[in-house]
């Protein structure tokens, strides 16, 4: 069966990209290597769209009711224009999806899932909208999408865009509707890298237009096309969660110490009950970074963890940290085991273990102070 293609398929093909099967997509998981573009993004910038990232929207009377009870997070605390970070989890806490949530209006959102995880959100929100005037519409197929991100973003969006991409204007984890490259869509001051960034949406149709505008743009100032190797090693740098690896439906946020996005002040949403007896009885297990001394040891999804020869979890992802030099793994541990400082054993299949460190913080900007800059 073919698989299907990004807008950016041709230029792939014309980089001489490795290409690798993401949830049926041509994704390039890497252009040059790994280690070049992860190290462009830290220093330079990064152009990002791995597979295919969309929308999906939510329009009605109702829109603000579906997502209130849909989401953990609190949806009145975002204005138009900005940005939220949340989960929807079903009835037993358990993580259907993370995403973010743009407020255009009152009775107009939209949702950026994990692109893995579109058809779960958009069945489980229409399901739920069933008694609410509300529309859940799938407009991932015709939305095109490119991220570009590192220290030098600014420079390069701004060389393309009709916004002021200034923090006081643009802050973190807010949006405006912008023409760049010629073309109009919404622009977003978000991304999965950890540094400065932008998310661009907009009609698919331009997509080799826009392409071309970004690396004429960002190309004279280091900036390098990134693959799903680089899109995943930095965001291990910054104890990034990935579902499908370090979430599914059987991981609670609260256990993935994304507690912060549960609000459950005067809100009624799915989920609620579940969390708060798990919020009163505490977790059994909570995902940490595990972090080693150099990059010669790579942990792997399934390595076991133990502390003086004891069981305490299993490792859920793992990828080299090339900017902090360091080998990271992402894991659920005990929470005894689970604390900053403890020094664990993970041993992968074939049988060699190397000691490491938990770490509850990111190994890169642990303050965040890159992202807000």
């Amino acid at each position: 069966m073919a698989r299907r293609q990004s807008a950016y398929h041709q230029k792939y093909l014309e980089l001489g990209a490795e290409l690798v099967d993401r949830i049926g997509y041509d994704a390039p998981y890497r252009f040059t290597t790994t280690e070049a573009e992860h190290l462009a993004t830290r220093n330079a910038a990064g152009m990002y769209d791995v597979y295919h990232q969309g929308a999906v929207e939510i329009r009605g009377k109702g829109a603000e009711a579906l997502l209130q009870c849909t989401l953990v997070n609190d949806i009145d605390r975002i204005l138009d224009g900005q940005v939220l970070y949340s989960s929807v989890c079903n009835e037993s806490g358990g993580m259907i999806d993370d995403l973010t949530v743009f407020r255009l209006a009152a009775d107009h959102f939209w949702l950026s899932p994990t692109p893995s995880r579109v058809d779960a959100v958009v069945a489980w929100l229409t399901e739920q909208s069933r008694d609410v005037d509300a529309l859940v519409i799938n407009l991932v197929s015709g939305t095109g999408f490119i991220s570009v991100q590192g220290p030098l973003s600014r420079e390069i969006v701004g060389e393309l865009a009709d916004a002021d991409l200034s923090t006081e204007a643009l802050p973190y984890y807010s949006f405006t509707r912008a023409t760049f490259a010629d073309v109009a869509g919404v622009l977003a001051r978000t991304g999965y890298s950890g540094e400065l960034g932008y998310e661009f949406f907009y009609p698919r149709e331009y997509g080799s237009h826009v392409w071309d505008a970004v690396m004429a743009a960002g190309t004279p100032k280091g900036m390098l096309p990134c693959g799903l190797g680089a899109l995943r090693s930095v965001r291990m740098e910054k104890r990034y969660p990935l579902y499908g690896l370090d979430l599914n439906e059987t991981t609670s946020p609260l256990e993935a110490n994304l507690g912060w996005t549960v609000r459950f002040a005067d809100r009624v949403f799915i989920g609620r009950d579940a969390l708060l007896r798990q919020k009163e009885n505490g977790v059994t297990r909570t995902l940490v970074a595990i972090e080693f001394p150099d990059l010669d040891f790579l942990p792997a999804t399934g390595d076991g963890v133990t502390v003086d020869g004891n069981a305490v979890g299993s490792v859920t992802s793992g990828d080299r940290g090339f900017f902090v030099g360091k080998s990271i793994a992402l894991g659920y541990l005990t929470p005894e085991a689970g604390v900053a400082g403890v020094h664990v054993q993970v041993t992968n299949a074939a049988g060699e273990s190397r000691t490491g460190i938990v770490n509850t913080k990111a190994a890169h900007d642990p303050n965040r102070a890159r992202v807000r800059s």
